[in-house]
């Protein structure tokens, strides 16, 4: 079994150590956001840990209305530019904890007045110590170049700050559920998919709100561990330039929740299908796992996907632990 495998099966477990871990933090942090009131949310991170972030931009957005954006880390790192985010709030997702622009811009915001979290699974690192507050992932080591359990719990933790800030019971209760329902999760067959991503030379992902991130990070495990050209759209961007490439047999994988953003995604896939496009669908031929809240949909959606794209790179030849070019920790300024 690889590491990459062993790591994302992991996951479930990992997800309950984050939410035992972490109750009273979140639940004081919960109590503190809501007497606080940030006006805006900043985040801070690199490559898989970025598209946690994107996932908690749509959740703080469709849930709270607070806008949230990844700000680039060498704004404050390179240019040294005075952030002006006084009384927002600044999360920092990272594995390791140790890049140094990563830091530099949580440092920025918090000395311009914002609280900062750092989300982390080295509790003793720089992103860690520095910050206001710290939410270790307890996922345990991950040797695999690809981030699985980590993103996973990177996810949950995103929620979970949600949720306790909103104060909404119903999708606290559907986190704690999780766990069950990723576990479940792994068992899915995704072997449409795995077919018509061995034949590929370049492929699309798509998602739609918060199920974007999830078919970006996907995406991006495909360049990782298989070197296929793999790229993320919005299922409404997709539908602008990038439908020029699509010809008879291309594939596209598509994440397709049940919320507000079904019946448009329902209609590009429709789009893409009269185009001869070789379509899946998570959500439709291929199998998912229901959490009971929307906002929550994407999280066992990945968790197939990961398991899936490890099959890939197998079947192509390939050791998904460890690419030719990357290695796991990637410190830039």
């Amino acid at each position: 079994m690889t590491h990459m495998r062993r790591e994302a099966s992991e996951a479930p477990e990992a997800i309950a150590r984050f939410l035992d871990h972490n109750t009273a933090a979140l639940r004081a942090l919960g109590r503190r956001l809501r007497k606080m009131e940030p006006p805006v949310v900043l985040t801070s991170a690199r490559g898989s840990s970025d598209n946690a972030a994107g996932y908690l931009k749509y959740l703080t957005e469709i849930a709270l209305g607070v806008p949230c954006a990844s700000v680039g880390a060498s704004v404050a790192s390179l240019y040294g530019a005075d952030l002006k985010v006084r009384n927002g709030l600044s999360v920092t997702i990272s594995q390791s904890g140790k890049s140094p622009d990563i830091v530099a811009l949580q440092e920025a915001a918090r000395k311009s007045g914002a609280l900062t979290i750092a989300i982390v699974n080295v509790a003793d690192s720089p992103a860690a110590t520095s910050a206001d507050i710290c939410l270790p992932l307890h996922a345990g080591p991950e040797q695999s170049v690809a981030a699985t359990k980590t993103f996973i719990v990177s996810l949950v933790a995103a929620a979970a700050i949600v949720a306790e800030w909103k104060g909404d019971e119903t999708l606290s209760r559907a986190i704690a559920a999780l766990p069950e329902q990723l576990a479940r999760a792994c068992a899915l067959d995704w072997s449409g998919f795995i077919r018509n991503a061995v034949n590929a030379d370049s492929l699309y992902v798509l998602g739609r709100g918060p199920s974007f991130p999830i078919a970006c990070e996907t995406a991006l495990k495909l360049k990782e561990t298989c070197a296929i050209h793999a790229e993320a759209y919005s299922a409404a961007e997709v539908m602008h330039g990038p439908l020029e490439l699509v010809e008879s047999g291309f594939p596209v994988l598509v994440f397709a929740q049940d919320d507000a953003a079904r019946p448009a995604t329902e209609a590009a896939v429709g789009r893409l299908v009269s185009m001869g496009a070789s379509v899946n669908v998570a959500g439709g031929d291929l199998p998912v796992i229901a959490t009971g809240h929307s906002l929550l949909a994407p999280i066992p959606m990945i968790q197939t996907a990961y398991l899936a794209v490890e099959t890939v790179a197998e079947r192509l030849g390939r050791n998904p632990d460890k690419p030719r070019q990357l290695k796991k920790v990637t410190e830039t300024i």
